[in-house]
């Protein structure tokens, strides 16, 4: 965590490395006073954005449609949910029965059962694609916001991998994309990625006498009336103000909102899902099996961490776990039923303490959230219990973000392969989270932004019935 002590005695003396690392807090690798300095030069009008935060939990493997918001129950046996349905609050409409917590806030969500990602492939194409210009939609709103707000310095986009709040957890899954990637956009617009003891997060983290603080105030402050003297068109335009901007940052703790420890103990454990899978109850016979603890250990830490950083002013946080949702059946993977019990209920109870605290909070206006995968799963159980690679259909959940809750949008067709209505695609996603996040009008017209982001912006259209 990004700390300052007050001490005078017992405190190493500050090396000329460690006050070069203050100078590289910052994204790309561009030091904090440079990116400060950046934003103000790329920030837009403040009517290009709205008041509004994303959350996106990518379930990466593919989540089955079936066992989560479509069960299908009056298809036949080798097709319908496995896990059987429940019942929620809205009148006909059923989950898979794993989905306890959040059948009974069903009508503070909505589910679109018409959304189809195009194909069976296993990368990360609803958040980072060609649909996306390769970036993670995160770096697009970036690139309209900026990568720091002026105000605060909280990073406008964050990527949470479950190693932000757990050391013990295991490296991030990259082997079907790089949910990093700023595409064409370049490497300022990348998330931040905080790391629990390593990483940005440990270059956040320094201890030193406050006095020490102040001499490097003065210093920067000698140095840039050398530079105004020496540079009188002063190109950056008051690096100064960035500088001092850079300190009262770094003074105030930007980094608090990073640190879960000051969260109400009660709230933590509301959120936790790993009393829900301990390691010892995951089989040993999947390969998986790491991953499967991963996510159990972390889910709800993570989206509770996530709150935190959109209640602070962050615009877009990625959320992902491990490769836990694909229930093939083989070595690797539990077929459904045993995979929705060790990756489904853990997804019942984050997100649902997830929906309950925004709610309580007021912050549904504020905070969207979406959850979905890189495709669905075949409609027919394979001989193992399993369902296989499906591109025709995938489950897609939507809450918040002063969009209209409570409804299923869209139909599927009866076993569940196709939608039975129009199709929502990968271009309409994003347009909805764009529409939320920016006025895309303004967006045309603001000067500086790339030909490329525009088009973007236009390709889809926001889901029918939310907006």
């Amino acid at each position: 965590m990004l700390t300052f002590s007050d001490h005078t005695q017992g405190s190493s003396c500050l090396r000329r490395r460690d006050f070069l690392r203050i100078g590289g807090l910052g994204l790309g690798g561009l030091g904090l006073s440079d990116l400060l300095a950046l934003n103000s030069l790329s920030a837009p009008q403040k009517s290009l954005l709205r008041d509004k935060s994303v959350i996106f939990l990518f379930m990466h493997g593919g989540p089955s449609q079936f066992e989560t918001f479509d069960p299908k129950m009056d298809a036949p046996s080798e097709i319908r949910s496995v896990t059987g349905e429940i019942k929620t609050r809205l009148p006909g409409v059923t989950f898979g029965s794993t989905f306890e917590r959040l059948a009974k806030l069903a009508d503070k969500f909505s589910i679109v059962r018409s959304f189809v990602t195009g194909d069976a492939v296993h990368d990360i194409k609803t958040i980072v694609g060609k649909d996306t210009l390769k970036a993670n939609l995160g770096s697009l709103y970036s690139r309209m916001a900026g990568p720091l707000r002026k105000s605060s310095a909280m990073p406008t986009n964050v990527a949470l991998f479950p190693q932000a709040v757990s050391a013990a957890a295991g490296p991030v899954i990259r082997q079907f994309g790089d949910f990093t990637s700023s595409g064409e956009l370049g490497a300022t617009y990348q998330p931040f990625v905080p790391g629990a003891g390593s990483g940005a997060q440990a270059d956040m983290t320094l201890s030193m006498p406050q006095a020490r603080l102040e001499d490097r105030r003065a210093l920067l402050s000698s140095l840039d009336q050398w530079k105004r003297h020496m540079d009188a068109s002063h190109a950056v335009g008051g690096m100064a103000e960035f500088q001092t901007l850079a300190f009262d940052v770094l003074r105030r703790g930007v980094s608090d909102a990073f640190d879960l420890s000051r969260e109400d103990p009660r709230l933590v454990a509301r959120y936790d899902t790993a009393p829900l899978l301990p390691k010892d109850r995951i089989s040993t016979q999947w390969n998986n099996r790491e991953h499967y603890a991963d996510n159990a250990a972390t889910l709800g830490r993570l989206l509770l961490l996530a709150r935190r950083l959109c209640e602070r002013g962050c615009g877009f946080v990625t959320v992902t776990t491990s490769f836990v949702w694909d229930m093939h059946a083989d070595s690797n993977n539990a077929p459904c039923r045993t995979g929705m019990d060790y990756v489904g209920r853990p997804f019942d109870h984050a997100v649902s303490a997830l929906i309950e605290d925004i709610e309580s909070r007021g912050l549904s206006e504020k905070i969207m959230l979406v959850c979905c995968g890189e495709m669905g799963r075949s409609p027919r159980i394979n001989v193992k219990g399993g369902r296989d690679h499906w591109g025709g259909l995938a489950p897609l959940m939507i809450y918040g973000g002063g969009l209209k809750m409570g409804q299923v949008i869209g139909q599927s067709a009866r076993l569940g392969g196709e939608p039975a209505s129009e199709p929502v695609t990968i271009p309409d996603l994003i347009s909805t989270i764009m529409h939320t996040l920016v006025d895309v009008g303004e967006a045309r017209v603001t000067d500086g932004l790339p030909p490329s982001l525009l088009n973007l912006l236009t390709r889809g259209d926001p889901i029918r019935g939310l907006v």
